[in-house]
């Protein structure tokens, strides 16, 4: 007999292939597995993963960005930097289903670390959903570009995982628009997370620059 959690999950991730999913879906969902998270305690990051939605990567993606966004105390960017750039060359190999190393899968989140993730993500991502129109540049849409998104998903990875001060709000940014976009089937808010991400990179590059000069400069 399946518990009233189980249930649960199973009705957040129930998605119709056909028509898409509705606009909104990022932040209902991310609710949902917050109120989840709630009642069992906390989540594991497979368990937050699975309450997320079997829909696709752009969930994961989603997922595995926010955290990075949170001021919360530990190494966060680094861990789900590191998950994010594994999922990224899945991505790039066309694979539709992630695996995640045990330590990293099974490492669990707190309701508290969840509520902040989820309360500091949710504005950000709620803006986003108000730009899409699925449909629009269908060219943007398709599965071979999704597979092509890996690539500079797995670069906004790496400037995630790196130990840069205020290094992160441009790369999280940059993904939550490219995994609503994904979402919602939205190729010119694709194309705007990309421009977004060649913003980000050249970003990091100069930041990476002038703290290397600093210290050169200070030694």
């Amino acid at each position: 007999m399946r518990d009233g959690n189980q249930l649960k999950i199973e009705r957040v991730i129930e998605h119709d292939g056909k028509r898409g999913p509705p606009r909104g879906v990022a932040t209902s969902r991310l609710r949902e597995m917050l109120e989840i998270a709630r009642a069992k305690g906390g989540l594991s990051i497979g368990e937050a993963l699975e309450a997320m939605g079997q829909t696709s990567i752009a969930f994961t993606i989603l997922f595995l960005a926010i955290p990075a966004l949170t001021p919360i105390p530990g190494p966060f960017g680094m861990v789900f930097g590191t998950a994010l750039a594994l999922v990224s060359l899945q991505i790039v190999a066309g694979g539709r289903k992630v695996w995640l190393p045990a330590i990293l899968r099974d490492r669990r989140v707190s309701p508290a670390a969840l509520d902040l993730i989820v309360g500091h993500a949710v504005p950000v991502i709620a803006r986003v959903e108000k730009l899409v129109r699925a449909g629009r540049l269908q060219v943007l849409t398709g599965p071979t570009v999704q597979a092509l998104l890996g690539v500079p998903v797995f670069l906004l990875a790496v400037v995630i995982a790196l130990p840069i001060p205020f290094g992160n709000i441009l790369p999280v940014v940059s993904l939550v628009v490219l995994a609503v976009a994904l979402m919602e089937r939205d190729g010119l808010v694709t194309l705007i997370g990309l421009l977004l991400t060649s913003a980000t990179i050249v970003a990091t590059v100069a930041l990476l620059y002038f703290i290397k000069a600093m210290i050169f400069t200070a030694s």
